[in-house]
């Protein structure tokens, strides 16, 4: 299997690493800032007798180097910065993304598309619509990670081990999201039944802050340990066509409601991408919260 990266920033370099040193696919590492990608590669091979992986990886910024991936995951773009917004990342990263798919799409025409660049679920519709590719071809990586971090939130609240919490988070990568309460259990318990309403909502606030609190830590960056694990279980699923239920950003054509817009829904992952959208049966409230919450994505479409 080729994986291209696009992006050797925090996140793309990570998931580089998480990827060779687990020996499922070579890797082609891309960046614009010449030498860029070209020299995390080379730290990357420095490493290997000491890792012990045998996959290769090659850094270039030169996009014919993508020719023949079978995944393409788009990390490049802006980071947001301590008070901006997702949607004032909508007019830097548009661009971005128009330019890496114009000079992806012809050279790895059956890829499959993975995009992390913020606002996700703006540019995941962005690539879909540039690249012309079956929707089932491209997503975005978000319900992944923000089921992740609501797993972590529940967990560290309980003190109970993070195996113990299911959960699903649907909906807008951003302070919308939809935490599935009707779907969330601890130790096979339901949430409802351990906590007040008011707990839940206090925990699902914390969620919601997740992403902005680790900006304001940082100050200069974004999150990228966590996103790149999230792409990392995206890409395990696809390369061992584990059909796996997971939240990614993908396109509803009348799916729970929704046409014409990206958004976090419920996907099976397999060797084709998403082998199927999955229906689960939602108590109606929060139906409608998944509805609401793809509200300011399908406005922010107005503006690309």
């Amino acid at each position: 299997m080729k994986i291209s990266i696009i992006g050797a920033g925090n996140v793309g370099a990570t998931l580089a690493t998480r990827v060779i040193e687990s020996g499922a696919a070579d890797i082609v590492l891309v960046d614009i800032l010449k030498g860029m990608a070209a020299g995390k590669a080379l730290d990357m091979l420095h490493a290997a007798p000491i890792v012990g992986y045998q996959r290769s990886i090659i850094g270039t910024d030169d996009y014919v180097d993508t020719k023949g991936s079978d995944i393409i995951v788009i990390t490049a773009g802006f980071a947001r910065k301590p008070g901006m917004t997702r949607a004032d990342l909508t007019a830097k990263n548009s661009a971005v993304i128009r330019e890496v798919i114009t000079k992806t799409k012809g050279l790895s025409p059956k890829a499959i598309m993975i995009i992390v660049t913020n606002p996700l679920d703006v540019m995941t519709y962005l690539a879909f619509k540039e690249s012309g590719f079956d929707r089932k071809k491209i997503f975005g990586m978000a319900g992944v990670l923000d089921t992740s971090r609501f797993v972590h939130t529940i967990a560290n609240r309980l003190r109970v081990p993070h195996k113990e919490v299911e959960t699903i988070v649907l909906g807008e990568h951003g302070p919308n999201m939809v935490p599935i309460i009707s779907r969330t259990k601890v130790s096979g318990k339901p949430l409802a039944s351990i906590l007040q309403q008011e707990e839940i909502e206090d925990l699902i606030k914390e969620l919601s802050e997740c992403g902005a609190k680790i900006v304001e830590l940082l100050g200069s960056t974004s999150a990228f340990y966590a996103p790149s694990a999230a792409c990392f279980f995206m890409i395990k699923a696809i390369a061992g066509d584990e059909k796996r239920l997971m939240s990614v950003s993908c396109l509803a054509q009348g799916e729970y409601g929704m046409s014409g817009v990206c958004t976090g829904l419920p996907v099976k992952l397999g060797k084709n991408g998403i082998e199927e959208i999955v229906k689960l049966d939602l108590e109606p409230r929060e139906l409608e919260a998944l509805q609401r919450s793809a509200a300011p994505t399908k406005e922010a479409l107005l503006s690309l």
